[in-house]
């Protein structure tokens, strides 16, 4: 037999041949251990590299505003509430040139004259939608108190390059007499007293009066009724004297002979028996006409009585307060042949300027007129706001949707007259006067 350690070696030496040993057996006593083979795995791709994100294209430069619309807080114990900073809001000019800022002022905390401010305003910016560029509108509110109308009026001038507004006839009255008015201010109503009134040079009204409506008719009526004789009718009312007024002044200004009557109203209706004695009173006369210095249902009255024979018919004009609006319009011939002065935007919806603003809903006669009013005022600042620009003073013509004007700002006082719309009744409705011809 082989020695053990001669079997050890010949078992290890074939291992050696047949077995992957990686270590040599030299050691003494120590068998060759089995080594199993390690495959190192697959090396796995390096991941491609993270391509870099595109550049972010630079961003468009914010678009110019146009406006700030702002309701404004007004003031609190006295004190003016501080006006925001338009500077940045401000808007731009098509040329880069910095924006027109103008603050509409507007009672909007009184709790009377909401309604109509809020008319006004919305007339206002339906007009600054249309022919927007370049101005910068802040809504101012204030309330009833003359001071607090003054401290937000005078905070505003810090801010604005123009103010529209106050819209009430004190307030008008207390900005006018104050020393404050220091830039462009288009006021929206007259002052108390305006015949005594005289307006800071930067001070223009524009507001809706009628008793410059019964100017107009006795001048119509001047010219249409040469020789005639005429009877002003008015109420109680107040509206209704101060129109009544402002017709007998003109009409004895052109050298006419007036004659006025109060009526007494019961209800909404006329005394009969003063109609009949009215009646009786221009039977007298061999050439008459009337102003009719009343409302929609009264003039209708008064109408139907003047109209049964042996009278005939006797020429009868008015203001707008003949015209009750379209919701309120009645059919019948009762007032056809009247003559009365409204705005076009009343009486003419189918005129150019009027159609292409929208139509606000659900108001009666008297607010659409603020409206219109509140769009012919944002027209006319503009237009002196371009004239600031171009730094010209010129006088200048719209035709507004309350009527033509004419408009004079700069050198010297302001001046502003508005021309009413002459139209008469026929079939219930009352159309522009030419329309209105058979």
């Amino acid at each position: 037999m082989l020695p053990i350690r001669v079997k050890l070696l010949l078992l290890c030496l074939a291992a050696s041949l047949t077995s992957a040993c990686s270590t040599p057996c030299d050691a003494p006593g120590k068998l060759c251990a089995p080594v199993t083979s390690i495959t190192s795995p697959p090396q796995q791709a390096a991941p491609p590299a993270a391509r870099p994100a595109p550049e972010r294209p630079p961003e468009p430069p914010p678009p110019a505003v146009e406006t700030f619309a702002v309701p404004m807080p007004g003031t609190e114990n006295g004190t003016p509430a501080a006006l925001p900073d338009n500077g940045a809001q401000a808007a731009a000019a098509a040329d880069g040139a910095p924006g027109y800022r103008i603050g509409l002022m507007l009672p909007l905390r009184s709790e009377p004259l909401r309604v109509a401010a809020e008319a006004v305003r919305d007339g206002f910016m339906a007009a600054w939608e249309r022919d927007r560029a370049g101005i910068a509108v802040s809504v101012i509110e204030t309330g009833d108190a003359t001071q607090d109308v003054l401290a937000v009026y005078a905070a505003t001038l810090e801010q604005q390059d123009m103010v529209v507004g106050p819209l009430a006839r004190s307030a008008v009255t207390a900005v006018a007499a104050s020393p404050l008015v220091l830039k462009p201010t288009i006021a929206l109503n007259h002052p108390d007293g305006r015949g005594e009134t005289t307006l800071p040079a930067q001070m223009m009204v524009i507001g809706l009066s009628i008793e410059d409506e019964a100017r107009q008719a006795a001048s119509w009526a001047a010219r249409e009724q040469p020789g005639a004789i005429a009877y002003v009718l008015s109420n109680p009312a107040q509206y209704q004297r101060r129109s009544a007024s402002a017709f007998a002044a003109q009409w004895q200004r052109l050298g006419r002979a007036a004659k006025t009557a109060d009526l007494t109203v019961l209800n909404g209706y006329l005394n009969d028996a003063e109609l009949v004695q009215l009646r009786a009173r221009l039977q007298a006369e061999p050439s008459a006409l009337v102003f009719a210095a009343l409302d929609t249902d009264q003039a209708r009255q008064l109408r139907v009585a003047l109209q049964a024979p042996p009278l005939g018919d006797i020429p009868v004009y008015g203001t707008s307060s003949l015209n009750p609006g379209k919701a309120r319009q009645l059919p019948g011939p009762e007032l056809d042949g009247v003559r009365l002065l409204d705005l076009p935007w009343q009486i003419q919806r189918d005129h150019p300027a009027v159609m292409v603003y929208p139509q606000p809903l659900g108001k009666d006669a008297d607010m659409e007129r603020l409206y219109a009013l509140g769009i012919d005022a944002f027209r006319v600042a503009h237009e002196i706001a371009r004239n600031a620009q171009r730094k010209q003073q010129a006088d200048f013509q719209l035709d507004g949707v309350t009527g033509q004007l004419k408009v004079h700002f700069g050198n010297g006082p302001a001046a502003f007259e508005r021309r009413m719309l002459p139209a008469v009744y026929k079939n219930g409705v009352p159309l522009p006067a030419a329309a209105a011809q058979p």
